[in-house]
């Protein structure tokens, strides 16, 4: 289950500065992820992820002692490849976890600075970067594909920062459960497992049970800045 918040056909943006200070939830012991990420404005052609995909932060909101991570920490990631699943995204991706408390305690700034030559995101001040995705050669070549005459390029033309070179709204999405295994089967007390067929089901009837473990419930922005880079031929779209 998943509700989300998105500028899709309001706003756009092609390479510059987002900032977006937020708190995110404590949700015990089976929470959502909550995702402030970047999709680009037209996905046909090319589907996803050959559209490419940003996603600013990626958060539990388990406890800090919940193997793979919780509310203490959060991930940024970029999805990109020719088509699904073949999506090397574990090429661009990394985590950030607090020393201490919850990332949900305050307010944070969570922010992606996006250029040509660059896409990096960061927590609080650019001296903490999280993600830092240098663009010194194309993204076909940095999943090896250039070596497989038999696979189309779906960027063929572009440049090296396809697809990141096109205009990508943003959505908040909070969800609720998965069966792609972001929550490990056996972790934190989950009610169901991804191989299930009734999964669904399983979390519906321990929801009142798991509900009053949830002390702050809320996904809370505060606000979204974006800046231009004029520099690098970016853009801010608003309709």
């Amino acid at each position: 289950m998943a509700c989300h918040l998105a500028s899709a056909g309001a706003a756009s943006v092609r390479t510059g500065n987002g900032l977006v200070p937020l708190a995110t939830p404590n949700l015990y012991p089976t929470p959502p992820p909550q995702t402030p990420c970047l999709n680009p404005i037209a996905i046909v052609p090319p589907q996803w992820p050959a559209s490419g995909e940003i996603d600013m932060v990626e958060s539990r909101g388990n406890d800090a002692s919940y193997p793979s991570g919780g509310a203490n920490c959060f991930a940024s990631t970029l999805h990109w490849g020719p088509y699904f699943p073949d999506d090397p995204y574990d090429l661009t991706t990394e985590q950030y976890c607090a020393d201490s408390g919850n990332l949900s305690d305050d307010f944070h700034t969570y922010g992606l600075v996006w250029s040509k030559d660059e896409m990096y995101t960061y927590i609080d001040s650019e001296d903490n970067k999280v993600l830092s995705v240098p663009i010194n050669e194309s993204f076909w070549t940095k999943g090896g594909w250039d070596e497989n005459p038999d696979i189309d390029n779906p960027w063929l033309g572009q440049g090296d920062n396809a697809p990141f070179d096109q205009e990508f709204y943003l959505i908040f999405n909070l969800a609720v459960g998965g069966t792609n295994g972001y929550f490990p089967d056996g972790d934190g007390g989950k009610m169901w497992t991804d191989d299930s067929t009734t999964a669904f089901a399983d979390f519906n009837n321990a929801l009142p049970t798991v509900a009053e473990t949830w002390d702050s419930p809320a996904l809370q922005i505060r606000s979204v800045v974006v800046t231009q880079d004029t520099s690098a031929g970016g853009s801010v779209s608003r309709k």
